[in-house]
Formats: structure tokens, sequence, C-alpha cells
């Protein structure tokens, strides 16, 4: 790489750190025990601040974008601990981001992979009415024992043993929709103390649908009247993620139609993903005259349920109608809460709010559990070696009851208790918080 003094330069819109910053990570290195796949393999280009150098190097033109580049950005995680340990407050994750970017719209991945994501990642997900059609045959498939079927004969490793591996990571189609289920305006249980809107969400809706009730539920006992627009989809979290900036502005609009017209103090959300997202709605329009105003206002409304609850008086039940007196209970953070949206202390002070329980704290608890969005799938054995991690700190506090709030965290978790025979019940926060409500 030339070592130059050149002013920070733009990558896909993003400021890259110049040589100074570059030689001052790698002085630092504070980034590297925080980093799960340098964790795993222990080589510098697989580290942040080594992807880092690597995409300067492209950005100055010094490199050219290989297979070893693209191989580089996609063995991220994207988690972002690395932000959370930086003492430069470097935007690691803006970067890996534009840098998907840089490779899909230049053409350079592979014909398939393109495919997979034209149909799966945008298609099904642009319009809310495809993916219930998609969520319909895998709620067949699941439910009419074909899927047991499968695995259990395992037909599947005829044809690849990955795709036999990664089937048990595939959500539980629910028995409805919550949109469908959901009215558009939802009054609470008692006076009307605030106004807040809710994001359905994409897989949320069809494959979370009870975790979504009690986030309604958990608001409704907290006097919120709660808006639901109709004709909201997907936030663009999954897409922005994987480099498909294109589509992930194509949802991120259809949401801000919706949303923006409506006088609310919050909109709520209940996975960390679309959270960390929407809350980044303002910096992807931020050079569109049309929409920044909205992008930014629609971000600045945007809270996690913990974040609200916290934020608001959380009421829980008394010890004697709280169904977990007396459990012990652990959290897990998500990563694109706990390092994309820095909110840690808020969910931990919920829990120690809530009378009766024993609240452990699980020992990395930041430490990725190997989901990532869609990381599981397509780096299927790294993500397992991480959630081996995740499950022997699991294993040294014995807890009764893991709590999370994020859906890819759930299955990932679920899978790893699944598969090592653990019997520990895994909760969404929101149903944990309910339930602790005695409602």
């Amino acid at each position: 790489m030339a070592q130059t003094h050149a002013q920070p330069n733009a990558f896909h819109g993003v400021d890259v750190p110049n040589y100074d910053v570059i030689v001052n990570c790698m002085h630092c290195g504070l980034c590297l025990p925080t980093c799960p796949t340098y964790a795993l393999t222990g080589l510098e280009r697989s580290s942040p601040r080594g992807r880092i150098r690597l995409i300067k190097a492209v950005a100055d033109g010094d490199l050219p974008i290989t297979q070893s580049f693209i191989d580089e950005m996609n063995f991220c995680l994207d988690c972002q601990a690395c932000e959370t340990a930086c003492p430069a407050g470097v935007k690691y994750g803006s970067l890996v981001e534009a840098a998907r970017v840089q490779i899909q719209e230049g053409g350079y991945e592979s014909a398939f992979t393109s495919l997979i994501k034209r149909v799966f990642l945008r298609w099904f997900f642009l319009r809310q009415s495809r993916l219930k059609i998609l969520a319909r045959f895998m709620r067949f498939y699941q439910r009419s024992g074909l899927q047991t079927l499968v695995l259990r004969t395992k037909m599947l490793r005829l044809i690849s043993r990955k795709l036999h591996d990664i089937q048990p990571l595939s959500p539980k189609i629910s028995s409805h929709f919550s949109s469908d289920e959901l009215a558009e305006r939802i009054l609470p249980n008692g006076p009307v103390l605030h106004r807040v809107a809710f994001l359905t969400g994409c897989l949320m809706d069809v494959a979370f649908a009870d975790i979504n009730t009690d986030t309604i539920e958990l608001l409704k006992h907290h006097g919120c009247e709660i808006l639901i627009p109709r004709e909201q989809g997907c936030c663009g979290s999954l897409q922005a993620h994987n480099g498909d900036m294109h589509a992930a502005r194509q949802m991120a609009v259809n949401n801000m139609k919706r949303f923006a017209r409506l006088d609310v103090e919050a909109i709520v959300m209940n996975s960390a993903g679309c959270g960390a997202f929407m809350k980044e709605y303002g910096h992807v329009f931020h050079d569109d005259p049309e929409r920044a105003g909205v992008a930014a206002e629609i971000s600045a409304k945007t809270l996690d349920i913990t974040e609200f609850l916290d934020r608001i008086g959380y009421r829980p039940a008394t010890s004697d109608r709280n169904p977990y007196a007396g459990k012990r209970v652990t959290y897990h953070d998500a990563c694109h809460l706990a390092h994309t949206q820095k909110i840690t202390q808020e969910p931990r002070r919920l829990l120690r709010s809530i009378p009766g329980i024993d609240l452990v704290e699980l020992p990395e608890s930041t430490w990725c559990c190997g989901s990532a969005g869609i990381y599981n799938v397509v780096h299927y054995d790294d993500s397992m070696q991480l959630l081996d991690r995740k499950l022997t700190n699991v294993r040294s506090i014995a807890p009764q009851i893991i709590v999370t709030g994020n859906p890819g965290c759930l299955l990932q978790i679920q899978h790893g208790l699944n598969k090592d025979g653990m019997k520990i019940e895994l909760l969404h926060t929101a149903t944990f918080l309910r339930r602790a409500c005695g409602i």
C-alpha cells in the first residue's frame, strides 16, 4: 500500500481513514481481542485493522478487488464489537458495509450469489405480501411432517451436507402473521400516557408473531396508545448489511412514508438489527434533500423496547405474581443492540427491577453468538465455533433462563441448546418482561 498522507477519501459515501489513522490502528490493536473472526484464525487480515488496511488500499487504487478481498469482507460478522473497543471512534461497520456495496455494485460477486440475493433478499423482502406467500409454503413444509421426514432420513445430505446442517436454523413460521391480527390503532388498558408507533417487521411478522404480540401487550400495560401503519414492511437492514444498498433504500423509503406522518413520541422496535438500521436512516439519506429531514426524524424517534421502557419506567409485578421468581436468569447482548446502538445497561436495569429473580451475568455476554443475519447460513462452520464458545459460557453459570433481544440470536442459541440437549428456556426480552408483569 502506498504510504501517503492524503486526506480521507470517499468509498461509496463513507470516509476511509487516512494513513495516519491506519498507523495509529497498527500501534493500538485494542480491537483484536474483541474480534470473533480474528479469534478464529489469528490472521491479521481477518481483524478489523487488517480489513481497514485492505479497504483503504482498494479505495486508493493500490489493490484491485480480488476474490481474497471479497472473502475477507464477507468473513466479517459485522458485529461491530471493534467499534465499542476503538478509542479513536473509527466507524468500522460503515466501512465494511461500504466495501460490500462496492463488491456487489461492481459486479464482483458470483452469478449464483447475486441471484440468491436478488430473489430472496430483494424480491421477496421488498413487499411483505410476497414474503407471506413464501412463509405459507414454509409453514406447510414444517407442519405437514415433510421437514421432519427430510431431517430424519438425512436425504438432503445427498445434495449438500451444508443444506442438511442449516435446516434447523430456519425460523419456525408462526400460525398467524402479526400484521394480519393487530389493529392499526391499539389503546392501552388504562389511561393513555404515551403515543407510539410499532414496526411489525418482516421476519418478526411471519416467524415471531408471538413476540410482536408480547411487545404490544407490554406497551399497553404501560399506558401506550400504539399505531401500526399498514403497508409497512422490511426495514432494509439485512440488505444493507449484505451490500444491497439499493434494495435497502427502497425498503427504507417505503417505511419512511408509513411512519413519517404519525404524531408519536417513539417508534418502538423489538429486533436489534432492525432498530440499528432505522437509527441509521438519517445517515443513509443525509445527501438526499427530499428525504433527509424525514429520515433524521425517524432515526431520532426509533427506540428499542428496552430503551423505551427504561425511559418511561417499567412496572413489573410483585414477586408473588411473577412466574419467574426464584429463577436463575442471564442476559445475552445482541451485537446490534450492544455495539451499534450502545444499549447494554437498559435491559439489565429492567431485569434487575424484577423482584425475586436471580440475575447472573453471562461471561462474554457481548461476544457474538455467530448468527449475524445470514452469516450462520453462508458461514455455517465458523458460526458453530462461535456458538460453541457462547454455550461454554452458558454452561459455566448454569442459568435456567436466557434472555436476549434479537430474533437471529434466538434461532442461533436455541439451535445450540437443542444440539447439546441443554434444558434452558430461551426468551425474547419482550416476552420475559411481559410475563414478569403478570400479564
